[in-house]
């Protein structure tokens, strides 16, 4: 096996310390806490105590899951239509879906507070028509999923988009000239070749969801608590860094299951996807 050279050796040595630095350091930081006390000796409490938050990573993953498929029924048509427009249209419209996330994730999340509340934006329209009693939007589970979506949305059609446009649409001709039509040509040929693009997307929606915090502690008002609110509170709260470091493993190996589980039925490197 060929060694690498001195010169890629120091092309890479930043991309080494960031790792080092910025991943390898923080997990093991994470997993010291995890499995010591408050006094720093070793301990196995924390893990013990993971069992009482079950409910709330099974609501946490619920709520994740729902907001992924959301994100996965609006990008994909979307996507597979913008596959098909012409070339300036589809860089007006990647630049639109990314306009969003130019702005800071705070803002855009408290924005909805404006719109949902009682007195906000759609409250204030209906009673233009005489509604009386305001709609109840916000501090629900509606309006938790509604902003993990709006939020997340974007990290959905875009790898949709890119495995989309690259897509070899003479197989989707030769489908149709061997009889086809548009419903079998979607089932048979569109969504197997992007499958690379939907388990990105997938990865990139569910991980954000179901550790988000800000988003329920805004648009739930403290009422829903998912996993990511109560190692938030552990941290910044009850200053348990122990069991805030446990319940943040265990939420890591979920989501290194999903990966896992999406990798295996998907091969991005000769299909293009951006799967981690």
């Amino acid at each position: 096996m060929k060694q690498p050279s001195f010169l890629k050796k120091i092309i890479n040595a930043p991309y080494m310390l960031w790792a080092v630095l910025f991943t390898i350091a923080p997990l093991i930081m994470v997993i010291y806490y995890a499995f010591t006390d408050s006094s720093g000796k070793a301990s196995l409490e924390s893990i013990r105590q993971i069992g009482d938050y079950a409910s709330t990573f099974i609501l946490s993953v619920g709520y994740g899951a729902i907001a992924t498929a959301i994100c996965l029924l609006l990008a994909y048509p979307f996507a597979y239509f913008l596959s098909h427009c012409g070339v300036s249209f589809k860089r007006m419209s990647v630049m639109l879906v990314m306009l969003p996330m130019w702005m800071s994730f705070l803002i855009r999340t408290y924005s909805w507070m404006t719109i949902l509340g009682d007195s906000g934006v759609i409250n204030g329209f209906l009673g233009l028509f005489g509604l009386e009693e305001p709609l109840t939007m916000l501090n629900t589970p509606g309006a938790v999923i509604l902003g993990m979506v709006y939020n997340f949305l974007p990290y959905m059609i875009l790898p949709l988009y890119t495995v989309m446009d690259r897509m070899d649409y003479s197989l989707i001709e030769a489908a149709n000239d061997l009889g086809s039509n548009k419903f079998d040509t979607l089932r048979r040929v569109v969504l197997p070749l992007s499958v690379p693009g939907i388990a990105s997307g997938i990865t990139m929606v569910f991980v954000p969801s179901v550790s988000t915090f800000y988003i329920t502690q805004k648009l739930g008002g403290g009422q829903i608590n998912l996993i990511g609110d109560v190692i938030e509170g552990q941290f910044q709260t009850a200053y348990n860094y122990n069991l805030g470091a446990a319940l943040s493993l265990v939420l890591m190996v979920l989501i290194l299951i999903c990966l896992g589980v999406l990798n295996y039925f998907t091969d991005s490197e000769e299909d293009g996807g951006v799967l981690v």
